[in-house]
């Protein structure tokens, strides 16, 4: 079995890394090149950076931002936010990404899921997925969590594999920020009916949701913010604690 993978998630804007709840309600969570090199250092897995409202003020990811993170790392480091064509994707990888998280712009063009797989490999494509659970429905948003679309969850999922996506990153909107645990039921319906990984984001509050998340919700990883931003689990402490429940993790 593969080792499972923990992510700290900076959520850039402004320069500055912010963490919300359910998507809105920001406050600062410090500069996010310190922070990448604490997790670097601490023994994180991969790092992820989303420039949360590059897509919706239209604009491309801060470059240099991303140069400076990826010359004091030295874990794989995946970039989201404003990417919409393949100049795009190029001149991230340039400035040291490894991988590239589409959202937004996937969901308005589903071709350049392919168009990325086709032209640097499906291992650097990451699929993001934000969705929220309604009257037994999961819809996917987009423009970080403000724009409600026709896509379903489950459906979508399948779709993005079958375009070439290396891996999908999918956040539950309703447990983002709350605390009370990942979205189990949903990650491992994914996890059963898909052959890509899966990185479960949204509700981490304790390490045992760590835990719950890999063993209920069959996630290849788990992605958290401010369990981590606020010094309220060490990466350290929580690769322990997993290994000591029988999980493998690096």
């Amino acid at each position: 079995m593969l080792a499972k993978r923990i992510i700290p998630c900076l959520d850039v804007k402004d320069g500055k890394t912010v963490k919300g709840t359910n998507f809105v309600n920001l406050r600062e969570a410090g500069d996010p090149v310190e922070l990448g090199v604490r997790y670097s250092e601490q023994g994180a897995d991969e790092l992820v950076f989303l420039d949360i409202t590059a897509s919706h003020e239209e604009r491309k990811t801060f470059i240099d931002l991303v140069k400076r993170i990826a010359a004091n790392i030295n874990i794989p480091f995946t970039i989201g936010g404003g990417i919409n064509e393949l100049s795009d994707v190029d001149r991230l990888l340039n400035a040291g990404a490894d991988k590239i998280s589409v959202n937004s712009t996937a969901i308005r063009n589903p071709k350049i899921i392919e168009e990325i797989a086709k032209n640097f490999g499906s291992q650097v494509c990451v699929c993001a997925i934000d969705a929220s659970l309604k009257d037994g429905l999961w819809s996917c948003y987009t423009s970080g969590g403000r724009n409600k679309t026709d896509k379903e969850l489950f459906s979508w999922a399948k779709e993005v594999e079958s375009l070439g996506a290396g891996e999908i990153l999918f956040t539950s909107m309703d447990h983002d920020g709350v605390k009370t645990g990942y979205a189990n039921e949903a990650l491992r319906m994914l996890s059963e009916t898909l052959n890509i990984p899966i990185i479960a984001s949204g509700g981490a509050g304790n390490m045992q949701h760590f835990r719950d998340v890999f063993v209920e919700g069959k996630a290849d990883a788990a992605l958290a913010a401010s369990v981590f931003h606020f010094g309220e689990i060490a990466i350290k402490d929580l690769k322990e604690y997993l290994k000591k429940e029988n999980i493998n993790v690096r």
